[in-house]
């Protein structure tokens, strides 16, 4: 049976049409065929039948009939016996989906919690869509633009004024996505044999990417509650490390938030050492809880080599990254740059200009649904597994679970039979271990999430009296 949505919601989710020049039935057909790709309609709901969307929206019944037209003939919308307009997607699932990536995507009964990263957000088709449409004035260039595009350079710079942290254009390098600025950032600062201090458990491709020149790494023990700055200034002096890797914001996947006071201290110890901090800030625009959040860790440390994402904020399929470094440090990372690959694909940067600039409404529609999800799952976990320990995050995308037994890995693979899939903690360990630990993203619908946990409960019943999960699970690729 189809979903149903509101006329009056779909006039909500519309807004107000003849703001340009187009016939209003090619403006309503786009803005609904945005609202289905994004999912903000989902597919295989019935639209309003004409009569009520016309009342909804005040226009003409015609409107409406052309509209649905439209969107039936570029496929995203059928008409069906008994139900009128129904929402569909052009592409079956199995062409949006990664085999390697994600095995078990063609069963949509599988739950994937292995992935931290949400749907697109309202907004990201838009602008694509304006990126397009840009574009011709670039194709006359050679499209090549190391440091990035100059417009977009400005954009991400104004973000880092608008917190409070003075940044020329000059000091922002447009990567393609975070590890790509992690791999900017090893191949240019470190050589083999260097230590890099790294928090543990920690983001695994990060640290992937900061070792590939046989630098050496180095844990810093994280726990939910937080950082332990004086025992981590203590393993620095010891180590005595080129880099420093720290996830200051809803640490990945602790979920845990660096206090002022604790950035301050940290950045004193790295001075002192004379240690460059590479700090990663995936999730900086991720806080749930309308808090405050603490000042940019470079505001301690003018030397520090700060990573942003477009991932986690906007959309991971942008594959897009940045780097904001001191300004005597650019020509080193672009020289670095340049024989990793020679920038970052224009489209992309284009749509990402749109989003920067429209970013606080972009924000806080992505705030609010993450806030839904989160509370579906923390609700779920609370209710049906209480036994398990967890400090409810600020913000980011997922929760670090602690369970009674240390049988991580028997849970992934039980649970994986019963069709949801999480990341055990050892995928996140740099020497092993964490078997008390899963962590769960709160990236899918409610109703998944609500789904998921009643699974995880039922597969924890069998693990935690010592059955199932024979042979353990085996790891999944992590892209987030």
């Amino acid at each position: 049976m189809s979903r149903t949505i509101t006329a009056a919601r779909v006039a909500t989710l519309v807004g107000t049409l003849g703001s340009d020049d187009r016939p209003l039935y090619v403006e309503l057909a786009e803005q609904l065929r945005l609202l289905i790709g994004e999912g903000r309609i989902p597919a295989a709901t019935r639209l309003p039948s004409e009569r009520e969307l016309t009342a909804a929206l005040g226009v003409s019944r015609t409107t409406i009939t052309r509209a649905y037209a439209e969107l039936r003939e570029r496929d995203y919308a059928e008409s069906r016996r008994g139900s009128g307009t129904v929402t569909r997607l052009p592409l079956r699932a199995e062409s949006v989906t990664d085999r390697v990536f994600a095995p078990w995507s063609q069963d949509p009964d599988v739950i994937d919690l292995n992935c931290a990263a949400p749907s697109a957000p309202a907004g990201v088709a838009a602008a694509y869509d304006a990126a397009v449409g840009e574009l011709p004035a670039y194709l006359s260039s050679h499209g090549y633009y190391p440091a990035g595009l100059p417009r977009l350079q400005a954009a991400v710079a104004a973000t880092y004024d608008e917190r409070g942290l003075p940044t020329t254009p000059e000091q922002i390098i447009i990567t393609a996505g975070a590890l790509g600025a992690a791999a900017i950032v090893a191949q240019a600062l470190t050589a083999p044999g260097d230590r890099v201090v790294v928090e543990d458990p920690v983001y695994p491709n990060a640290t992937q990417a900061l070792s590939h020149r046989s630098a050496r790494l180095v844990p810093a023990p994280v726990d939910p509650g937080g950082w332990d700055i004086p025992a981590t200034a203590a393993i620095i002096r010891q180590a005595a490390p080129r880099l420093a890797y720290l996830v200051p914001d809803f640490q990945n996947p602790t979920g845990g938030l660096m206090s002022d006071a604790q950035r301050e201290e940290y950045a004193a110890a790295l001075r002192r050492a004379r240690v460059v901090p590479v700090v990663d800030e995936a999730h900086q625009a991720l806080a749930l809880d309308g808090q405050e959040m603490p000042a940019p860790f470079a505001a301690y440390l003018p030397g520090t080599v700060t990573i942003g994402s477009a991932s986690k904020q906007f959309w991971g399929g942008l594959r897009l990254g940045w780097l904001r470094v001191p300004e005597t440090m650019v020509p080193q990372l672009l020289h670095a740059r340049m024989s990793l690959d020679l920038g970052a694909p224009l489209v992309e940067q284009l749509a990402l200009l749109h989003l920067l600039e429209h970013r606080h409404a972009v924000w806080a529609a992505n705030r609010e649904r993450l806030r839904t999800q989160r509370a579906a799952l923390l609700d779920g976990l609370s209710d049906l597994l209480p036994e398990w320990d967890f400090v409810r995050p600020g913000g980011g995308l997922a929760v670090w679970c602690r369970l009674p037994q240390p049988r991580a890995s028997a849970l992934v693979s039980e649970a994986e039979r019963r069709g949801v899939v999480v990341a055990a903690g050892r995928v996140f360990a740099v020497e092993g271990g964490l078997e008390h630990h899963v962590r769960i993203p709160w990236t899918r619908s409610t109703d998944e999430l609500e789904v998921a946990v009643e699974r995880l409960r039922g597969a924890w019943d069998v693990v935690a009296q010592g059955r199932g999960g024979d042979g353990g699970a085996a790891d999944r690729l992590t892209v987030a």
